[in-house]
């Protein structure tokens, strides 16, 4: 009896033992697999780590190549920027491996699974927010009454409402008074002070046009240099959303026509569309700028003085019109490259500035598209 009790104990032993086995198998094969699977992850984030950089390489090769296109027009055409030139030539999607064999490189075939594509844009073909701004002396920052008369001009020709631009204006001042405050002392501050107050109650008064409710205190004592409330400096049209009166929309449909540079700049009339040119010229109606568009087309101006006779061709009269705001050459350019490298993208905006004295260009900032 007691042997036939211990076979059925020794049964169940032994199941527990099968089954504490494979328990134990089974937690390995886990941990192992998991060990495996981190490692899998590690490695091909290694590997989109080395992508990615290859890809930022890339681009910055591209944007080398695009200096030296900008450096070689401006020893052949110093003085003049217009759309027909080599710069104004989009490149499309293409693989890199047509470019590196095109100049007999070996290694061609090693960019076969990498596609480049981009632009030059001339940032003086848009309306320059900074020239809102005028700086007669460091650390004195005064309202241009011209300029925001013709920002008026350019927010109504977009069916926008033009008193805006005054409080871009003033926007635009203060957040440069608080980056330049190191340079001011207190009798250029006071003074500074003095010329805007001036100049906004002849704005008030209807020295401009769009006019509206306006005041020139939009959240900011004017008086006070050390204002805690003061805007972030405006340093491309998304700071728009900061100004009072913008939303999404109105900057969207501002985007095509306004840029901001860091330093105040002439509008290129060999590269403006009709809108800017209609804005910049007072006066001149958008049929008129389309007109003068369409002549700059069959042949394009090597001087202001071209320019001149091309508005007097359209009807426009030029008398008391201030040339200095018109330009037939470009120093800022912004350079639009995306670079795709197997699993890797790389979108990227560039401002250059190339030097009209040296011909040399310059990175001012870089912004990758997320």
């Amino acid at each position: 009896m007691a042997r036939a009790a211990s076979k059925p104990a020794e049964r169940r032993e032994k199941g527990v033992a099968i089954i504490s086995a494979l328990l134990v198998v089974a937690l390995s094969a886990i941990i192992v697999s998991g060990l495996l699977w981190r490692q899998e992850v590690q490695i091909r984030r290694i590997e989109n780590q080395r992508l990615l950089a290859q890809a930022q390489w890339i681009s910055r090769s591209a944007l080398d190549w695009t200096r030296l296109i900008l450096r070689s027009e401006a020893d052949t055409a110093p003085n003049v920027t217009y759309l027909g030139g080599v710069w104004g030539v989009p490149i499309a999607k293409t693989r890199l491996s047509d470019f590196l064999g095109q100049i007999g490189e070996v290694r061609a075939q090693q960019g076969a699974s990498t596609y480049l594509s981009g632009s030059i844009e001339d940032a003086q073909a848009k309306f320059n927010l900074r020239n809102l701004v005028s700086t007669p002396t460091p650390g004195l920052l005064t309202i241009n009454v011209d300029e925001i008369q013709s920002f008026q001009r350019l927010l109504t020709l977009l069916g926008l409402n033009g008193s805006l631009a005054k409080t871009v204006a003033l926007q635009l001042r203060a957040g440069l008074a608080q980056s330049a405050t190191r340079f001011q002392t207190q009798s250029t501050i006071g003074t500074a002070n003095n010329t805007q107050q001036s100049v906004l109650q002849g704005l008030a008064q209807g020295g401009g046009t769009g006019g509206g409710n306006f005041t020139d205190d939009p959240g900011l004592s004017d008086a006070d240099s050390n204002a805690p409330v003061a805007p972030l400096q405006m340093i491309n049209v998304e700071s728009l959303l900061d100004v009072p009166g913008f939303s999404p929309e109105i900057v969207d449909k501002l985007r095509p026509f306004v840029t901001v540079l860091p330093t105040t700049t002439s509008v290129n009339m060999n590269t403006a569309t009709a809108e800017v040119v209609a804005a910049t010229v007072p006066g001149m109606s958008l049929s008129q700028a389309q007109a003068f568009v369409a002549r700059r087309e069959t042949v394009f101006f090597h001087d202001v003085g071209n320019v001149q006779l091309a508005l007097t061709g359209a009807g426009v009269k030029t008398d008391g019109i201030d040339m200095n705001q018109m330009d037939v050459t470009t120093k800022y350019f912004l350079i639009h490259g995306r670079v795709e490298h197997e699993r890797a993208e790389v979108e990227r905006t560039t401002l250059l500035y190339r030097d009209p004295a040296t011909h040399t260009t310059r990175i001012v900032y870089v912004r990758d598209q997320l």
